[in-house]
């Protein structure tokens, strides 16, 4: 069941926070605090309060459904894509929907709702069918083929003093994203973990090293995708984190906004998607604000080697007008940006993050966030859960996130001159990035400040695996994809209204089509780059093909009378169709292999989007 215990951010407290540390020193990120707390001094505008509202269970369940594209189980009808998603799902999390959705039921029920639908009708369960708390089964790997697998089995660290675990730093632990994370949980009823006398080391040495298994299939970002796809990652992912928890034994909770109010128009307190609208008519194709990149470019112009960067606050009356200056002239070029300080520049910079309507990581996931450091030890699975935070980012957070992270990850990389480690940055941005804005928020104290340092360490030291799409849900989006394109054909049989025409225009379809297949060997493909003189070629595949070596071939054949050579090289091999909307392939992909998941795909060179 979700919870509705917490409906704000977790709180913070000076004293319980300095405990949970190694006896390590928080004083930088009080001193944040305060700085946060004078330069706010002068009054909150309403206009930038957040409300969250109570909910029943039922409420909270059915919100649930919505946010993981089941909202069909709710109304009843036959919505295909949530028939679609339904069809993919493995054991656990076929067992989390299972669970929410018996609760909801309940509720209703006892509200004396609309009848609702059986959870057995939904997903075909009768006296006879296995429970879904029996062994799970094997999720789909990448290749589409679904088979028996023993799958390593990760318990998390359960001691009594639920200390973080101890890797050794000097070896490398290998990550695999072909396996759904919560069908290798393993829990024992003796080891539940406490919240209790948690710990957490400020020495960065500690934290292990993680390497990415990278399959025949290659790794995917999350731009690599397209819109359509990333939603159906974004509803598999609140499933997939649902099905964790609940098999570590955590209640997922989540904060009810009912209201995010914030300016219209200007540059800060502005709803990221209202910067974006409005960046995008001068920039097509902007995928983080403008005056978030200017901050960010100006810091790493002048700030990286700077002492103290973040830490050192700028000149609050000189902010204060710079901010107000800024908001006057940035979007008519005529802000002097040379006389910016770097300290500055960074006092701005964390004001904009503060001020933000929503958190950059969305004020209604914030408690799981907090949950994932006090309710488990064991990095490895911190990661995991983390993991599946970030692919439930609305695209203009996670966008801004990752431009944030990176910036972040140049400014530790510079720690022998700036003397910012790992720790001292995520102590400085914790408060700014966890700390919300909402009515009661001078009234509560703070308990969970070395929980939200360490999320924002995590987030800093693992950003190149965190922004990869683990390639389970890639098969499952595949999978849904495809069915999908069943129920769409079987809707369209058996409209009448289409039925004379289909019957009349299969023979002439169905002859050209086998004749096209059978001038196309097994393996080949035809690869298609209309920025090259020779717009397409016919690729024998082998086991051995990867899509950089269709590059390399189009290069090679076209090095000679191409006019905009430095946008032809910058090109990317796409896959398109079939069973995936747009899928940007890694170079070490093997395309064989992703030819014979997709053999209906087309394939394209075009430039990857920035």
């Amino acid at each position: 069941m979700l919870s509705n215990e917490s409906l704000h951010t977790p709180q913070f407290n000076r004293s319980i926070s300095e405990s949970s540390t190694d006896n390590s020193s928080m004083e930088d990120f009080w001193c944040e605090v305060n700085n946060i707390k004078e330069s706010s001094e002068e009054g909150q505008d309403d206009s930038l309060l957040l409300e969250v509202k109570p909910a029943d269970e039922g409420e909270l369940e059915a919100e649930w459904l919505q946010d993981a594209g089941l909202s069909n189980l709710i109304s009843g009808t036959q919505e295909h894509d949530g028939q679609a998603l339904l069809s993919t799902l493995t054991r656990t999390q076929a067992a989390a929907v299972q669970k929410r959705y018996t609760t909801y039921t309940q509720t209703m029920r006892k509200k004396n709702k609309h009848t609702v639908r059986d959870v057995r009708d939904i997903f075909g369960i009768n006296d006879s069918t296995p429970s879904f708390e029996s062994k799970a089964l094997s999720p789909i790997p990448s290749n589409g083929v679904q088979h028996a697998i023993k799958k390593p089995i990760w318990k998390p660290v359960t001691n009594n003093s639920c200390t973080l675990e101890k890797t050794s730093p000097s070896v490398a632990e290998e990550l695999s994203f072909e396996a759904s994370f919560s069908e290798s949980v393993v829990v024992d009823g003796k080891d539940k973990e406490s919240e209790k006398n948690q710990r957490i080391k400020k020495d960065d040495s500690a934290l292990p090293k993680f390497i990415v298994w990278k399959s025949r299939f290659g790794l995917t970002e999350v731009g690599d995708l397209s819109p359509e796809d990333m939603k159906k990652i974004r509803y598999l992912s609140l499933i997939e984190l649902t099905a964790f928890y609940d098999a570590l034994g955590i209640e997922l909770k989540r904060n009810r906004i009912v209201r995010v109010k914030g300016r219209e128009n200007g540059l800060f307190g502005v709803p990221l998607t209202t910067l974006l609208e409005s960046d995008k008519k001068k920039f097509p194709g902007t995928k983080v604000p403008l005056i978030f990149q200017k901050l960010l470019q100006r810091l790493e112009e002048t700030g990286l080697e700077t002492e103290g960067i973040l830490r050192v606050p700028g000149s609050a009356a000189r902010v204060k007008n710079l901010r107000e200056e800024l908001e006057a002239k940035f979007h008519g070029n005529l802000f002097d940006w040379n006389k910016v300080r770097s300290n500055d520049a960074a006092g701005l910079l964390k004001m904009f993050i503060r001020e933000l309507p929503s958190s950059l990581f969305t004020m209604e996931y914030l408690p799981a966030f907090i949950t994932l450091v006090e309710k488990i030890s064991k990095i490895k699975l911190q990661l995991q859960a983390l993991h599946l935070l970030i692919m439930l980012l609305p695209d203009a957070s996670r966008d801004t996130a990752k431009a944030l992270l990176n910036f972040l990850k140049k400014v530790v990389s510079n720690e022998e001159k700036n003397k910012m480690s790992l720790w001292n940055v995520s102590m400085i941005l914790a408060p700014n990035l966890f700390i919300c804005k909402r009515k009661s928020a001078n009234k509560e104290e703070m308990k969970a400040a070395a929980s939200t340092a360490h999320i924002v360490r995590l987030l800093i030291r693992y950003q190149d695996i965190l922004w990869t799409v683990p390639s389970f849900l890639i098969s499952q989006v595949r999978k849904m994809n495809e069915a999908a394109l069943i129920n769409n054909k079987r809707q369209l049989i058996f409209d009448k209204s289409v039925r004379k025409l289909l019957r009349r225009k299969t023979m002439e379809r169905e002859r050209p089509e086998r004749r096209e297949h059978c001038d196309v060997p097994e393996g080949v493909i035809r690869v298609y780059a209309p920025l090259h003189s020779k717009v397409s070629m016919a690729i024998q595949l082998n086991s051995r093909t990867k899509a950089k070596d269709i590059l390399a071939r189009f290069h090679c054949e076209n090095s000679h009378g191409t006019s905009d050579n430095a946008r032809v090289h910058n090109q990317s091999l796409y896959e398109i169709g079939g069973n995936i909307g747009e899928h940007c392939l890694d170079p070490d992909t093997y395309i064989l292999d992703v030819y014979h998941v997709n053999p209906n795909a087309e394939w394209m060179l075009k430039p990857k989007s920035s």
